[in-house]
C-alpha cells in the first residue's frame, strides 16, 4: 500500500500553508530523511523530510499551491515492489485530499458557539488566550464591497441546530466580518468551510451578514450619500504599474497591524537618551573581544538596547504585560521580540530570558536569529510568544517614529538614530549624541505613569551601561 505524505503542522496553531516547492519529482527514489518539499507559512519556509523509503509515485498538490490544509495528502510514495497500479487504489481514483484523521473528527452535533483551540475570538475581532499558550494572532476586519449582493447558498448544516464544520481560521474570519457560517458552502473535505470560502463570501458571492439585533423602526430621514464604487485599479488610470501578488507574510502583516490599530488603544511617549557613554563602552568592549573563533562577537548599539529594555522591564514589571478578557497578563520573564526586516515584510525573532543574558550572548543569538529569519529558516518557537518588542530604524537615519504594537503584547519600543544634538549641561550649551526612543503602549494594560516609569528606567540604564550588570 503506498505511503501517504501528509501536509505537516509546523506550529500548534497552523491550519493551512503553502506548498512552496518540491525537491523531488515523480519517479525519484526517496530515502528516510530526504528533503522532499518546502512548506511556506506566513512566517517562514520549512523543509519536509521523508520518513519512509520508496519511490515518489504521485505528487497530488503542485508546487505553489496555497491554502493546503494540515493533514491533506500531498503525495504518495510507492514502497518496494509496488507499481503505478497501486496509486489509484491508495488515492481512491481521483481524490487529492485525505479524510480527516479519526482523532480530528467533530463530536456529535451540539448547538453551541464555535470553539477555537489556541486563541478564542473575542467580540470585535480581537483575540484572547484560552489556556497556558498566549501567542495568538489577531486578524483585521473584512467587509462586503458596497452594493455587493449576498445570495443565499446551500447551508453548511444538514439540519438546523447541527454543528457547522469549519476550520478555526474560517471561523475567526467569519466572526470578524459578521458573516453567518450557516449560509456559506464549504469546499473543503466533507463540506468543511475553509478560508477560501469565507473570502469568496466577503466578495459578495457566498454569505449574508449576521443580524445582531432587530432593526429600529423606520424614521423619515434623508438617505446617506452613496459610497464611491471600489476601483479595480490599484493606481490612477493611465499610470504604468506592476501588480505584485500578496505573499502569505504580507497578508498576515496586513491583518495583524490593521487589527492592532483598530482594537488596541495606543498611547505614545518619547524620551531622549544620551548615548556617548554607551558608544565609548561599546568601542572598548569590541576592541578587547575575540575577532575569530567560536567565542567571537562584535556588539552593536541594538544589543545594548535589547539588554537595557529587558532590564528596565524587570525593574518595572507592570510594563511587561498584555491584555486578556479575563485579566491583565503579567509575564514572569522577559522574552524580547526584535523586528527584523525581510525582502517581503518583517518578522520578530525572540531573545528568551533577555534580562538574564550578557551582551555577548545577546549579540550572538540576535545575529544567528536574524540570519535564519532572512533565509526563511526560523522555527515557530523562535518567533512565537514574545512579551515585548523592539523596532530599531536608527541604522536608516530615522530620528524618531511610533511603532504599531505587535498583538497580543502590551508594548513596543521604537529606537531612532543616535545623532549629535545641542544639550544644556551645568547651565552651558554642549553637544551630545542623543537617541530618541518612543514607547507605544496598550492603554488597557499600561497606564501613562507605568509607561513613564519604564522609559525612565530605560534611560538610566542606556545612559549608564554599567547598570546593565546590576
Amino acid at each position: 500500500m503506498p505511503v501517504r505524505v501528509l501536509m505537516p503542522a509546523l506550529s500548534p496553531t497552523m491550519t493551512e500553508g503553502k506548498l512552496a516547492a518540491w525537491k523531488k519529482k515523480e519517479g525519484d527514489q526517496v530515502k528516510s530523511g530526504d528533503v522532499i518539499a518546502e512548506i511556506e507559512t506566513d512566517k517562514a519556509t520549512m523543509e519536509v523530510e521523508a520518513v519512509d523509503e520508496g519511490t515518489l509515485g504521485k505528487i497530488l498538490v503542485p508546487a505553489g499551491t496555497e491554502g493546503v490544509k494540515v493533514n491533506d495528502v500531498i503525495a504518495l510514495i510507492l514502497e518496494e515492489g509496488e507499481d503505478a497500479s497501486a496509486l489509484a487504489k491508495a488515492n481512491g481514483g481521483a481524490k487529492t485530499e485525505a479524510p480527516a484523521p479519526v482523532a480530528m473528527q467533530p463530536k456529535a452535533p451540539e448547538p453551541r458557539a464555535p470553539q477555537v483551540t489556541a486563541v478564542e475570538t473575542a467580540p470585535g475581532g480581537g483575540s484572547r488566550p484560552t489556556g497556558a499558550e498566549f501567542s495568538g494572532s489577531a486578524a483585521g476586519a473584512h467587509r462586503l464591497a458596497p452594493g455587493a449582493s449576498a445570495p443565499s447558498l446551500p447551508s453548511a448544516q444538514a439540519h438546523e441546530g447541527e454543528r457547522i464544520f469549519a476550520t478555526p481560521l474560517a471561523r475567526r474570519m467569519a466572526a470578524q466580518a459578521g458573516l453567518d457560517l450557516a449560509r456559506i458552502t464549504g469546499s473543503g473535505p466533507q463540506g468543511r468551510i475553509i478560508k477560501l470560502d469565507v473570502e469568496a463570501a466577503l466578495q459578495g458571492r457566498g454569505a449574508a451578514p449576521v443580524t445582531t439585533r432587530a432593526p429600529a423602526a423606520p424614521r423619515p430621514a434623508p438617505p446617506p450619500a452613496p459610497l464611491p464604487a471600489p476601483s479595480a485599479e490599484p493606481v490612477a488610470l493611465g499610470t504604468p504599474y506592476q501588480l505584485v501578488p500578496h505573499s502569505s507574510m504580507r497578508q498576515t502583516i496586513a491583518r495583524r497591524l490593521t487589527a492592532a490599530k483598530q482594537q488596541i488603544p495606543h498611547f505614545y511617549a518619547t524620551i531622549d537618551c544620551e548615548i556617548d557613554a554607551l558608544l565609548t563602552a561599546r568601542a572598548a568592549i569590541n576592541a578587547k573581544a575575540p575577532a575569530t573563533g567560536a567565542g567571537a562577537y562584535k556588539l552593536s548599539v541594538n544589543d545594548f538596547v535589547i539588554k537595557a529594555a529587558a532590564v528596565a522591564l524587570r525593574r518595572v514589571p507592570a510594563a511587561n504585560a498584555a491584555w486578556s478578557d479575563e485579566g491583565v497578563v503579567l509575564f514572569e520573564r522577559v522574552d524580547m521580540a526584535v523586528a527584523v526586516a525581510l525582502p517581503n515584510g518583517l518578522i520578530t525573532p525572540i531573545i528568551r530570558h533577555a534580562d538574564g543574558k550578557g551582551l555577548a550572548q545577546i549579540s550572538t543569538e540576535m545575529k544567528a536569529l536574524a540570519a535564519r529569519a532572512r533565509e526563511g529558516k526560523l522555527k515557530p518557537e523562535e518567533y512565537q510568544g514574545g512579551t515585548f518588542s523592539i523596532s530599531n530604524l536608527g541604522m536608516y537615519g530615522i530620528k524618531d517614529f511610533a511603532a504599531v504594537i505587535n498583538p497580543p503584547q502590551g508594548g513596543i519600543l521604537a529606537i531612532g538614530a543616535g545623532e549629535p544634538r545641542p544639550v544644556v549641561k551645568n547651565g552651558a550649551l554642549a553637544v551630545a549624541t542623543v537617541m530618541s526612543c518612543t514607547l507605544s503602549a496598550d492603554h488597557r494594560v499600561v497606564d501613562g505613569a507605568v509607561g513613564a516609569a519604564f522609559l525612565q528606567a530605560f534611560k538610566a540604564i542606556i545612559e549608564n551601561p554599567i547598570m546593565m550588570l546590576l
